[in-house]
Parts: structure tokens; sequence; C-alpha cells
């Protein structure tokens, strides 16, 4: 493709990528290959349906944080198995009223990997090769992360945000 041709875009994601996983690397390539096209240089926010359902979460976000992505940047979702966020977007007004600035895309090889497993995984004891990009299981194991110890201090910790968020709402 002639450079003249390319859409110039910034992609922000957001997620805990707490083991990133091959499958968040696989978010990037699947947007830059739906993205393929011309215009102008953008940015939008890149997610997963899992990121994008957090938005009904109570206290989580707020809405007019959620209204000024969609509304002023947009997003692009990558589908996942187990999710519907063609629905979702159905049953939020906020996402329902800027659907035309949501772009879906299909991951058409179905993979579940997720952090979450990825951890669990590493709490067992079992292999994540082949998961995980090999500089980050190297790490995982040169830190000793996500063992069972490491696991249970933070059982019942309640991330910033949601603690922030959840405090504005009771004021």
């Amino acid at each position: 493709m002639d450079k003249s041709e390319k859409t110039e875009v910034v992609l922000l994601a957001c997620g805990s990528f707490n083991p990133i996983t091959n499958m968040h690397l696989r978010l990037f390539e699947l947007a830059k290959d739906y993205l393929n096209g011309t215009g102008v240089p953008e940015v939008k926010l890149l997610c997963g349906a899992d990121l994008l359902e957090s938005f009904g979460v109570p206290n989580l976000w707020k809405s007019e944080d959620i209204t000024r992505i969609v509304a002023d940047y947009g997003l692009i979702c990558v589908t996942r198995d187990g999710s519907d966020a063609q629905k979702f977007i159905y049953e939020s007004d906020v996402l329902w009223k800027h659907q035309s600035n949501i772009h879906l895309v299909n991951e058409w090889i179905h993979n579940d990997i997720s952090s979450t497993k990825i951890r669990r995984a590493l709490r067992r004891g079992q292999s994540i090769r082949y998961l995980v990009p090999d500089l980050v299981q190297e790490y995982i194991e040169k830190h000793d992360l996500y063992s069972s110890e490491s696991e249970d201090r933070n059982v019942g910790v309640v991330l910033a945000p949601l603690q922030r968020n959840t405090a504005e709402a009771k004021s």
C-alpha cells in the first residue's frame, strides 16, 4: 500500500495488561487491518469487548468520560467469544447515540486467552508458554509474579479509580 493511502491513527489501549498476552498484542494488529484506509490522523480508544462492557459497571467510569471518549474520539472494539458488544451498545443510551463512532472488529481466530486465565495458570504452576511474549514470561519468572502468595496479598483490594468514583458517587 502506498503511504499516501494510509490513515494515521493513534490507538490508546487501556486495561490491566496484567500480564500482557499475545491477544493484547493481537488487538493492535486487528485494529491496523481494520483501519487500513485513507483520512486524517485520528486518536481512538482500542479495547476488547470486556473493557467496553466495563462501561456498565457502576462507579467505575464517569458518564461524562464515556461520552467524551465515544463522541470526541471514538473507539475500536475487538470482539471476543462470550461477549455481545453489539447488544451492549444497544442497551447503553450513550453508546447507542454515538454508535457511528464505535467500530466493532471481529477476531477471526477464536482464542480465549485472558490475563485472568494467565494468572490462574501461574498460581497453579502451569505453563504459560506461547500465551504471552517470551520476554514477559521471563520477567514473570525472574520476579516470581502471580504466585498464590502474591495474589493473596491483593485479595479484596479495590482499584484506585473505583475507589475514587465510588467515593464521589456517595458525596
